[in-house]
């Protein structure tokens, strides 16, 4: 059983940047894609990025590409979101997860963290 946490999240202005950190225990991420995801209030959970196991491939939803960028250190059992050029569209709740393959729907999500808030005042 994995469990993931995420950490990273705040207050920041629109323009600014944070990086989001998830971290691992209870298992090797090496085995797992892993994918974050946001909610905002009243929304349903939408795709952000996700990452093969390797770190090679990745994939972003349109919104985001460009601005953020999703990446892993297996050795250190740790998952990452760098978000630049952050938007009031951006607030919501950012979870990450892990899946057997790299995937955009959250319906192959097999583990969840408790998710990290991230608010950009305009």
């Amino acid at each position: 059983q994995v469990q993931l946490v995420e950490s990273g999240g705040g207050l920041v202005q629109a323009g600014g940047s944070l990086r989001l950190s998830c971290a691992a225990s209870g298992g090797t991420i090496s085995d797992y894609a892993m994918g974050w995801f946001r909610q905002a209030p009243g929304e349903e959970r939408e795709f952000v990025a996700a990452i093969d196991w390797s770190g090679r491939g990745a994939e972003y939803a349109g919104a985001v590409k460009g601005r953020f960028t999703i990446s892993r250190d297996n050795a250190a059992n740790t998952v990452f979101l760098q978000i630049n050029n952050l938007k009031p569209e951006d607030t919501a709740v950012y979870y990450c997860a892990a899946s057997t393959f790299i995937a955009t729907s959250p319906l192959f999500y097999n583990y969840w963290g408790q998710g990290t808030q991230v608010t950009v005042s305009s």
